[in-house]
């Protein structure tokens, strides 16, 4: 059910967006149309929202992700793996980040309730004009889409009610009960946790040009700085909000306008602002790489160690290699979160 403001209330307004839903369905729905999924039930050991219409539950997990038409299989998957391994999925609230310049955003909002009637969830336009500025070009042009930075804005974004929010990307399944994770403990002063790869070569997300600036350099002294994917964290919002952490990225992000000092959308702001500074998190939460590099997305096989959440971070994406029939043997472990109704369903 989603969890809209009392606006939305009004019967003329209603009607006017049932309308506009219908009209848009007609002529958007029949590339994606997505089946139902199943209604999950918190265990009787769960504690109770009292008032499953509120977005302000401390008892909830609270869940961020960004939804738009390119990615919307990919979130409908990744929805429907939170739901099926959460021990309380009813005590589960997602708030997703949208396009607010999208045509489809109605649309979008449409098919999560259709396939998830019972899921407790709440949209937020994201204005694209409060990034367009601010990016630069990367590597990877699905990198520069503006959505992709709306991780920087949650804080904003987000009602101040909600305190902790556990941010997944879109090209994700978890294995394992999302409240493990969204428990994670951040210590005395860390604003947010994630899984860290101190062996990854750290000095290769910064140019030349910066390294060779001392001023620029000298931003990680005294830090044990490690790469971290920003696909998978959890988020103390408040202190977020407490340390302006959104103007700190924004002023990294205006200074690569101004001088090339990284190459890679928006993660190097994010390590340039908490790298050596995050709580750790076990790498089982975070099986990243498996879309392969940014370039040919080639195949790759899971790092060692136990799995709670599968991402296809890289250039190749589940769903496009198994609709190409071109499948990397992981892609398996995705296909049976896909929601997507396939033509000969349609049919019969």
């Amino acid at each position: 059910m989603p969890l809209e403001s009392p606006s939305l209330l009004n019967p003329l307004w209603f009607l006017l967006f049932l309308l506009t839903i219908n009209a848009t369905a007609l002529t958007t729905t029949k590339a994606h149309v997505f089946k139902e999924a199943p209604k999950f039930y918190n265990s009787p050991t769960c504690p109770s929202l009292h008032n499953d219409s509120t977005v302000c539950s401390d008892v909830a997990v609270h869940v961020a992700m960004t939804l738009d038409a390119a990615y919307l299989r990919g979130s409908m998957a990744a929805i429907l793996s939170v739901l099926q391994h959460s021990s309380c999925p009813e005590n589960v609230i997602f708030h997703f980040v949208a396009a607010a310049s999208t045509s489809n955003s109605l649309l979008l909002t449409q098919t999560l309730m259709t396939s998830f009637p019972y899921l407790k969830f709440r949209v937020y336009p994201f204005g694209d004009s409060a990034v367009a500025g601010l990016i630069s070009t990367s590597i990877r042009s699905a990198l520069d889409c503006p959505l992709n930075y709306a991780r920087n804005y949650l804080a904003t974004l987000l009602p101040p009610c909600v305190r902790r929010v556990v941010y997944l990307d879109s090209d994700l399944v978890l294995v394992d009960d999302i409240a493990k994770l969204a428990a994670t403990p951040l210590g005395p002063h860390a604003v947010l946790a994630a899984p860290e790869y101190c062996n990854a070569n750290f000095t290769t997300y910064f140019t030349p040009t910066f390294w060779a600036n001392p001023t620029l350099s000298l931003t990680f002294e005294g830090r044990d700085a490690c790469y971290f994917n920003t696909g998978v964290m959890v988020i103390d919002l408040d202190r977020w909000r407490a340390g302006s952490y959104t103007n700190k990225i924004v002023e990294w992000m205006e200074l690569q306008k101004r001088m090339r000092i990284y190459e890679l959308g928006s993660l190097p702001p994010f390590l340039l602002v908490f790298a050596g500074n995050i709580a750790s998190v076990d790498h089982r939460w975070n099986q990243h790489g498996l879309g392969g590099d940014n370039f040919r997305g080639l195949c790759r096989d899971l790092h060692p160690g136990p799995v709670s959440l599968l991402h296809w971070s890289g250039k190749g994406k589940p769903w496009v290699r198994l609709d190409t029939n071109r499948p990397c043997p992981l892609d398996a472990l995705w296909a049976p979160y896909d929601l997507l109704q396939t033509p000969f369903a349609l049919e019969s």
